[in-house]
């Protein structure tokens, strides 16, 4: 599993029109998934993620984790963070999980990141989404679970 997370001071996805998750502050997670996943990968990403110390405290240190901060998630699908741009001008997404292996590790992430005590928003996997965040620092990181 490869996330993409962005700290956020707020960011929303919506799709056809339709607000389906918002948050205040926080992160926002891009998470694609490739064939090798298993239930393993979700939970390694999902305590990493959870945990991880990339707010600022009181002496301005990247010292406190979004659980720490009272933050929420903004969790979205997204498969094209397996694309293979090596070669030819249009991207190869062979090395992204299909669609029914990869929504259900998607969903045991996002259970996952709740069981940390997290507020998890979603987009609707599978669908085409509209994301909007304001990026706070700029923070984006990118965690792969196989590394």
């Amino acid at each position: 599993m490869k996330a993409v997370i962005q700290r956020s001071k707020q960011a929303s996805v919506t799709v056809n029109g339709e607000t389906t998750g918002e948050i205040e502050h926080g992160l926002v997670v891009l998470l694609g998934v490739t064939h090798e996943d298993t239930e393993e990968d979700a939970g390694y990403l999902a305590t990493k993620i959870a945990n991880l110390r990339i707010f600022e405290d009181q002496n301005d240190r990247m010292n406190l984790s979004v659980k720490d901060k009272g933050g929420a998630i903004l969790s979205i699908s997204q498969f094209t963070l397996y694309g293979d741009c090596r070669k030819g001008r249009r991207p190869n997404f062979m090395k992204a999980a299909k669609p029914p292996e990869a929504s259900v590790l998607y969903d045991k992430f996002n259970a996952l990141l709740r069981e940390e005590s997290l507020e998890v928003q979603t987009g609707v996997f599978g669908e085409m989404m509209d994301v909007q965040l304001t990026n706070d620092g700029p923070v984006t990181l990118i965690i792969e679970s196989k590394e």
